[in-house]
């Protein structure tokens, strides 16, 4: 099952960098395909999957990806729903996110942000440092020049969304924190 998260993040990257024309896919292209695939390897909790007719994924604060999110994304679905982007610039307003990139220009609001989104059913994601110790749940990581990902699976948990096996495999590495926001 692993070979299969790994194919599905591959075919993600191609179709991300297809667009690129032979050039290698940026950082930001890269973790745009990430985001795009934990969307398929997390189950959310049945009251949250039966709302709307599109599968969210949001961007809070500056927005690093440029186009990249919107074209890894365009004419996708994900358990069935259209995917849309969006760009909000309230924690409160990501209720309706199913994932949602904090950037790290959030970095000195983030306990906040995490607060506003306790026991909510939204998976939150970042590349800032320290961002699963401190009650995210995936953490972007650059390893040796390739990107990578750590999981605070109890702030999944709390949050109610059942990480696969399979992601969880490929993750970098999976914690247990009991520290919301810090």
């Amino acid at each position: 099952m692993a070979h299969f998260v790994a194919l599905a993040i591959a075919w993600a990257l191609i179709g991300a960098s297809s667009h690129a024309q032979q050039k290698s896919p940026t950082e930001y292209e890269i973790k745009a395909a990430y985001l795009y695939n934990f969307g398929k390897f997390v189950e959310w909790p049945a009251k949250v999957a039966a709302l709307g007719d599109s599968f969210s994924i949001c961007v809070l604060g500056q927005d690093p990806f440029g186009a990249s999110l919107d074209t890894t994304i365009a004419a996708e679905s994900i358990k069935g729903k259209s995917v849309l982007v969006k760009r909000i610039l309230r924690p409160q307003d990501a209720v309706s996110c199913h994932i949602l990139f904090i950037s790290s220009s959030e970095e000195s609001r983030l306990k906040e942000i995490l607060a506003a989104l306790d026991r909510t059913s939204v998976l939150t994601v970042s590349d800032m440092p320290q961002f699963t110790r401190r009650g995210g749940i995936i953490q972007f990581v650059v390893e040796a020049n390739r990107v990578r990902f750590e999981v605070n699976l109890t702030s999944a948990e709390r949050s109610g969304l059942t990480l696969s096996s399979q992601l969880l495999k490929v993750a970098n590495s999976v914690r247990r924190s009991s520290q919301p926001g810090g």
